[in-house]
């Protein structure tokens, strides 16, 4: 069934064997202190080597860009040593993942900077709570980079990439969106600065074309690829007018050529994020030529839909693969999913519970090797 999504699909110089690819899910499993990747996160994405591409979790590229219990980072010899085993695992069982880079900007809570005050674009405050190894706090008003820091900060993306490449990933994926600091930069909701970082759609633009231009000066157009979430308030995170400013950054990944671009676009009646403001994949679709993954509450079949309509090339899951490691071959042969347990507690908590015990299809007591 739905053979559309068994088709390959070549990105840049990724080669993708179907059109089911796994999305970006931070889980909270990393070794504490230190943020280091291991064994148990290698078995959790070896189930899933059978998406098309994994965009791993989002991966913190510095101690300042990092603000979530237990998620993974990619600035240390150490990050590096923890992330292989995660890749050759992937590779051994045939697949292709590339790491997703993180600085989550103003949604770091001082407890993870010594107290010191988060960053962003602007001095702005996000609404609501961070999640600490403290429990829920309030978030706490950031202050804003000076043009100094936002290259020095374009640096630590480069580090991270360069970083993500001897950790043997096959490409990365820049997180600009769902509010973190590349998504503060893109929407005047949250950039204020009337410096050439602000101000005007090309201004605001600025920092997502620096940090890729930086990516690629380590691993060519051909295997970076970018995020964005174009339609709707995220994390406090809001625009005035998304078509033009989303159409500029959509200029920006077409003049960039970059190998691959997915947008997180809800609905009015999704469960995460549900919003009124119109998707603006149509228009995305019209000034980025390359391949456009598109990404919320799909079914099989409405996949198949966007992708024989050429609305999108590739469509990416996120829930369905946390209790489906098996999905594409569930969709395949059209069999039941396994419905997630204990959600949302069990996608953060510690330990292989939730994690990598979910059964594997056709055998409903047996529980997938955590091996």
């Amino acid at each position: 069934m739905h053979e559309t999504l068994f088709d390959p699909l070549t990105m840049g110089a990724l080669e993708a064997r179907n059109r089911i690819f796994m999305a970006p899910l931070t889980r909270g499993r990393s070794t504490q202190p230190g943020s280091v990747p291991n064994n148990m996160m290698a078995t959790y994405y070896r189930q899933r080597a059978g998406a098309g591409l994994i965009i791993s979790e989002a991966t913190g590229i510095s101690v300042e860009g990092l603000g979530w219990p237990a998620a993974p980072g990619i600035w240390s010899d150490e990050h590096v040593a923890g992330w292989k085993p995660v890749t050759q695992a992937v590779h051994e069982d045939g697949g292709l993942i590339v790491l997703q880079l993180w600085h989550m900007g103003r949604l770091v809570h001082p407890d993870f900077l010594g107290g010191e005050a988060p960053v962003s674009a602007s001095a702005t405050h996000a609404p609501g709570h961070a999640h600490t190894f403290e429990g829920r706090k309030d978030y706490q008003p950031a202050r804003a980079l000076s043009k100094d820091e936002i290259a020095r900060v374009v640096g630590d993306y480069r580090k991270a990439a360069e970083n993500a490449k001897a950790a043997g990933f096959d490409g990365v994926q820049l997180h600009g969106a769902n509010g973190y600091l590349v998504d503060q930069f893109l929407r005047d909701g949250t950039n204020l600065r009337t410096d050439e970082y602000g101000g005007s759609h090309e201004n605001r633009t600025r920092f997502l074309r620096e940090v890729l231009e930086a990516l690629i000066s380590v691993w060519g157009a051909d295997r970076v690829g970018v995020r964005l979430s174009p339609n709707g308030e995220t994390q406090g995170c809001d625009d005035s007018d998304p078509a033009a400013t989303f159409g500029a950054a959509a200029k920006v990944v077409e003049e960039l050529g970059l190998a691959f671009l997915e947008l997180r676009e809800p609905g009015p009646d999704g469960s995460f994020g549900a919003t009124e403001v119109p998707k603006q994949s149509p228009l995305i679709r019209q000034l980025y030529s390359g391949p456009l993954i598109l990404n919320s509450d799909y079914s099989p079949e409405g996949a198949v839909a966007d992708i024989d309509a050429d609305r999108c090339d590739a469509v990416s899951w996120g829930r369905d693969f946390i209790s489906n490691p098996d999905l594409p071959d569930r969709f395949r042969l059209g069999a039941e999913l396994a419905p997630n347990v204990n959600v949302p507690l069990s996608w953060y908590l510690p330990g292989p519970d939730g994690y990598i015990d979910y059964p594997a299809l056709g055998d409903p007591a047996k529980q997938v090797a955590a091996g």
